[in-house]
Formats: structure tokens, C-alpha cells, sequence
């Protein structure tokens, strides 16, 4: 029963709408997505701006280049402050990931919250612990790096 947490933070030196309009368009999740994930959106997606109960699709590689199917669900949106999108269909069993936008005297702080569980049982704990929390360390690392560029 074990639930793991992974929470970051970055300051974006931008003001809350435009940071609220990037992370709020699906599109631009493969923009800050390590390459060797060959992440895909899959669901047919123009311009669109988030919204609660929106489905979206993808296809992503995250261990050894094994293709899987990512479905997502926006559950909660609190236009430009947070969202929250959950898994429906994807490699773990819990996935949670809160959005929280804040706007500071220096920009917007950008708080990332996963609340993540693996299948399995205690054979999900040991693959966490030997391989995917490293791996989705290094997500957030490139991640974090990638929007250093896009934002300055």
C-alpha cells in the first residue's frame, strides 16, 4: 500500500498568464519531455486550453523503450491558478499530479505535486525503489531545465 510523493518547485520569470497559458496546453507537454521518451499526444488536440474532464492520449516510452499507452484525466481546474490531471490508463496504479501557479513579487512560482503508486505490491516497491524514482527525478530534472530555456 505503499503511495510515494514527489513534489517540486521552480520560479518562472513570467507573470501568471503566461505561465497559466503554456502548461495549460497539452500540446506543449512533449516540449519539456526527455526526447528518449518519445512522447506523443495522440488525441487530436488544436489549441485547446485545459478543462475539467478532459481526456487526453498519449503514447510515451518510459523504461527500456517499450511503448505504452498514457490516458490522463483533468479532474480539477482553477483557471490560473491549478490543476490537477489523474491516470486512467498508464503504467501505475495511483497518479496524481497537482499544478499550483502562484504569482510572486518575482515571477510565478510553479509547484509540482505527484502523488504515485505502482502496481504490483511489494515488487512495485522494490522497482521504485531501484529504478523509478531515479527515472522520474531525472523527468523533473529535464524538465526544469527545459523550461529554464523556454522562459528565458
Amino acid at each position: 500500500m505503499s503511495i510515494f510523493y514527489l513534489k517540486k518547485e521552480q520560479l518562472l520569470p513570467v507573470d501568471i498568464q503566461k505561465a497559466w497559458a503554456f502548461f495549460s496546453s497539452p500540446n506543449n507537454l512533449a516540449r519539456i519531455t526527455p526526447p528518449a521518451m518519445d512522447f506523443v499526444t495522440l488525441t487530436q488536440i488544436e489549441d485547446q486550453e485545459i478543462y475539467t474532464g478532459m481526456r487526453i492520449d498519449y503514447r510515451v516510452k518510459p523504461l527500456f523503450g517499450i511503448p505504452l499507452h498514457w490516458q490522463t484525466e483533468i479532474v480539477d481546474v482553477n483557471k490560473p491558478f491549478a490543476f490537477t490531471d489523474v491516470q486512467l490508463r498508464g503504467p501505475y496504479r495511483v497518479w496524481e499530479h497537482t499544478h499550483t501557479f502562484t504569482e510572486t513579487g518575482n515571477g510565478v512560482l510553479m509547484q509540482d505535486v505527484v502523488k504515485y503508486k505502482l502496481p504490483f505490491g511489494w515488487l512495485g516497491v522494490l522497482t521504485h525503489a531501484l529504478l523509478v524514482r531515479k527515472k522520474l527525478e531525472d523527468l523533473f530534472a529535464y524538465r526544469k531545465a527545459a523550461i529554464e530555456r523556454l522562459f528565458t
